[in-house]
């Protein structure tokens, strides 16, 4: 049996006069938990991942982000938000926990990446594998993106049911 197809019903004059108009009605038989275990697969996947970049960060610390935020006029105390996205966001996305607002705390760390260090070099092609310069970088940004839009679904802590979640 196929997970999502067709409606049987093609038969039925409601279905055939849909589709005489030109409409099609699409029938999703899939388990409501797949939805569920794809978002928790996409959480896992981008907190593990962001969570390395921000053990890297405590362990050698962002000394390097000087040069970066006073060449953009910011100044350093602004580097210490990296650890908000790149440590606790992580935890609480892996957990499902204030889902939302870690993503978007993630996004938004992802996209002074690109201002501040990728710059330029975001669109180059790259001559070995023909990626993006920033290809990294846009993946982040926008798996976080997607997470900020669905949710933490029900394998979390908070189960998908507070607002920010």
């Amino acid at each position: 049996m196929l997970a999502c197809g067709w409606s049987n019903a093609l038969a039925s004059p409601a279905s055939i006069g849909a589709i005489t108009r030109g409409r099609r009605t699409w029938q999703s038989r899939a388990p409501p938990y797949r939805d569920d275990a794809g978002k928790l697969i996409l959480r896992l996947t981008v907190g593990v991942l962001l969570g390395f970049h921000g053990v890297s960060k405590l362990r050698h610390g962002i000394g390097w982000m000087a040069g970066p935020l006073s060449a953009h006029h910011l100044p350093m105390f602004a580097g210490y938000g990296v650890y908000v996205a790149e440590v606790v966001a992580p935890i609480l996305l892996i957990f499902g926990i204030f889902t939302r607002p870690a993503a978007l705390v993630i996004v938004f760390d992802l996209f002074m990446a690109l201002v501040l260090v990728v710059q330029g070099r975001a669109f180059q092609i790259q001559p070995q594998g023909g990626a993006l310069g920033a290809e990294l970088q846009f993946l982040y940004l926008f798996a976080a993106l997607a997470i900020a839009f669905f949710g933490s679904g029900r394998f979390a802590v908070s189960k998908g049911r507070g607002r920010w979640d």
